[in-house]
């Protein structure tokens, strides 16, 4: 083992350059008096050495090992060395740069190697000259035979730095919280994601009580559970386990979580790595299926997301056929018949020949944001942002979001609020709970003009401060162009939650887009509208009349949550419901064709319940003589009452009649009321 022998060689020590100290070899002579101790070290010294004969991934364990024997002897070369190295691949990286330049100050020549150490320290510090000086002096010992894959790897990182002297220079507007103890722990907690509304996050933790109590012997680390915290009155709550239906005795770690909080996807250490799905089933979540043979290979399928509507999963997988090199993202979206397609690659706007990773797309349907070691990354994984663009169908060329949420280390499973608001993501950072901590991400709007007040410059006081230039610019992620429609469905009557199916509807290609249910427990549901359509919302259950709503978002529409109750009415003569998606042109009343879903979904309840006759009655508002609003309003009647017949209704189960201004529902006196009163519905007669 290289650095035990190196240790055990008996020489009392070598003045060096720097002149600050000399090297101090692992030697009885040079520890008479503390024999026992040098034992110990020698013996830490080989464990430690055990690790660094394995993969990089288990470094880290050779750390606590090598500090022992650091306490008896800071000043040796090569234990240096061997520290700094293995801190580059640990959670610590900062930590590497202290121990290689030591090490050369005790011996420049301490490894052949050692300036390509040397550059990965300086790069993860962000000095960015000395790296790259650092690196460009490995090259240059290199033999043109050496493996070209060290070569490529170092005019990668050289690449990177350059990128980061530019984007460093250039630092975002950013405020950067720990989201608290109610998610973070003293363990490792990372890889969060959360609904549309942030009302509900979803993360991965290796705490104790992991399920089974497992404990990885090789990384000494607890076996990852899954854990999920509810947010109330802007506070983290503390985080839950998700029981036993969802994690196993192995490593279960989350993914994707559905806009509407009600199914989320679900990675385990099976075949080389898995995506499941489980769904919210009342207050339990249902045991996790694995997804076809579509989405899960015989490789490594990892981090993944949904589409808002719930009918695209998109994911990353390192299988070589249809890739383009290294991990790629993929889409898989529903057939006809409910399945998961033929998966696509993204492309190579998107996919580079290196690494992609955690993948995920905004609530508005078309930005997509995922880390990749390629683009113009600054060091390991970036986060980056790309927007679809439909009339090219096309995805552009992707973004790097900006330091310093981008850091010269790896910045993986980004997720960001419907708002566009707020992201989050897991970091070390002092003044943490532990390992890894879960952080909010809050983008600031245009620099001040003067620095009046530290206050913005500074994260809460469990964050580590960010330096902050006065000419700072602003975010690149603006504020999403979208609705959000959240709230509860109960029963007229009873006022109990009921689970209820929510359709989304483009009025204008009259097509159901996406459908969803409301909790059978708590009756929540949320919904997520992207600007530039008109929809309509059918709400739906057996037995009951359907409610709709209409929102007509164009494409310039600012980011909004509406929160409303739905009460869903029994079928039972007398009650009545507004039509909201019936629509006329202005003073006439031939029905638009973005009707005709409306008069789909009513002609369907007349064909569900047979018995039923009903009255279909015109409402105006009080603008225009009496005679006029009358007319104009028993003509719409008359004209839905047309359609339903030439759909194969019956016309002695209808019956039609204008109202006129005589039954406002709301205010003649703003526009909004008089809007509410301009309507069109339908009352049970018979059953």
């Amino acid at each position: 083992m290289y650095l035990r022998n190196k240790l055990l060689i008996a020489t009392i020590g070598l003045t060096i350059n720097f002149g600050f100290s000399q090297n101090v070899e692992f030697s009885k002579e040079n520890f008479k008096d503390r024999k026992d101790e040098l034992k110990a070290a020698l013996k830490d010294i080989e464990k430690g050495d055990e690790y660094m004969n394995l993969e990089t991934y288990y470094f880290k364990n050779a750390i606590p090992l090598y500090l022992n024997a650091y306490k008896l002897n800071p000043n040796n070369d090569v234990l240096n060395y061997h520290l700094g190295k293995a801190y580059l691949y640990s959670n610590f990286k900062d930590k590497a740069i202290e121990y290689l330049a030591k090490a050369v100050q005790l011996n420049p020549q301490v490894a052949p190697d050692i300036n390509l150490y040397l550059g990965m320290g300086f790069h993860i510090d962000m000095q960015w000259d000395k790296a790259i000086d650092a690196f460009n002096k490995h090259l240059a010992i290199l033999h043109p035979k050496d493996d070209t894959g060290v070569r490529e790897e170092i005019q990668l990182a050289i690449k990177q730095c350059n990128f980061g002297k530019d984007i460093a220079n250039k630092p975002v507007r950013v405020k950067i919280d720990n989201v608290g103890d109610g998610v973070n722990s003293h363990f490792a907690d990372y890889s969060p994601v959360i609904n549309a509304d942030e009302s509900v996050m979803i993360f991965t933790s290796r705490r104790p009580e992991t399920t089974g109590g497992g404990v990885d012997p090789l990384i000494n680390e607890h076996f990852e559970d899954i854990y999920i915290s509810e947010r109330i009155n802007g506070i983290w709550g503390k985080a839950k386990n998700m029981g036993t239906n969802v994690n196993t005795e192995g490593h279960d770690s989350n993914c994707g979580l559905s806009a509407d909080g009600q199914k989320f996807l679900v990675y385990k250490d099976v075949n080389r790595g898995d995506v499941f799905i489980s769904e919210l089933e009342g207050t339990e979540w249902s045991k996790p299926d694995r997804l076809n043979k579509n989405i899960n290979t015989d490789f490594h399928e990892s981090s993944s997301c949904f589409s808002p509507d719930g009918n695209t999963i998109y994911f990353v997988s390192d299988k070589p056929e249809g890739g383009l090199g290294g991990r790629d993202i993929y889409k898989s979206t529903k057939d006809l018949k409910g399945r998961w397609s033929e998966v696509v690659n993204l492309g190579s706007v998107i996919n580079t020949s290196l690494d992609e990773e955690g993948v995920y797309l905004h609530p508005d349907g078309k930005t997509l944001y995922f880390s990749s070691k390629g683009h113009s990354s600054i060091g390991g994984y970036d986060v980056f942002k790309s927007v679809f663009d439909s009339k090219m169908n096309a995805w552009t060329e992707p973004q790097n979001i900006g330091y310093p949420v981008n850091t010269t280390d790896d910045d993986v499973f980004f997720t960001v609020s419907a708002s566009g608001k707020h992201a989050y993501y897991s970091s070390i950072r002092p003044g943490g709970f532990g390992e890894k901590d879960v952080y909010r991400i809050t983008f600031l709007g245009e620099e001040k003009r003067m620095l009046v007040s530290t206050e913005d410059n500074l994260i809460a006081s469990l964050t580590e401060p960010i330096k902050e230039d006065v000419g700072a610019k602003k975010m690149e992620i603006q504020e999403a162009q979208l609705t959000l429609l959240k709230g509860m469905i109960f029963d007229d009557q009873t006022n109990k939650p009921i689970s209820a199916t929510i359709e989304i509807i483009d009025n204008e290609k009259n097509e159901v887009i996406a459908s969803f249910k409301s909790n059978s427990v708590t009756g929540k549901y949320l919904v997520s509208m992207p600007a530039g359509k008109n929809y309509g919302i059918s709400v739906h259950k057996d037995d009951y009349l359907f409610h709709s709503e209409n929102f007509d978002l164009p494409k310039t529409a600012e980011y909004n949550e509406v929160t409303k109750d739905i009460k869903l009415k029994n079928i039972a003569v007398g009650n009545s419901i507004v039509l909201k998606n019936i629509f006329f042109d202005f003073n006439k009343s031939t029905l638009r064709k973005e009707s005709e879903n409306e008069i789909q979904q009513l002609t369907k309840l007349l064909i569900d319940v047979p018995t039923m006759k009903i009255e279909i009655s015109g409402h105006t508002d009080n603008r225009g003589s009496d005679e006029y609003n009358k007319n104009l309003s028993n003509q719409r009647a008359k004209a839905v009452y047309d359609r339903l017949i030439e759909k194969g209704i019956d016309a002695s189960r209808l019956t039609f009649i204008g109202y006129g201004e005589e039954k406002p529902i709301a205010t003649n006196e703003t526009e909004e009321g008089r809007q509410l009163n301009r309507r069109t519905e339908f009352k049970v007669l018979a059953k």
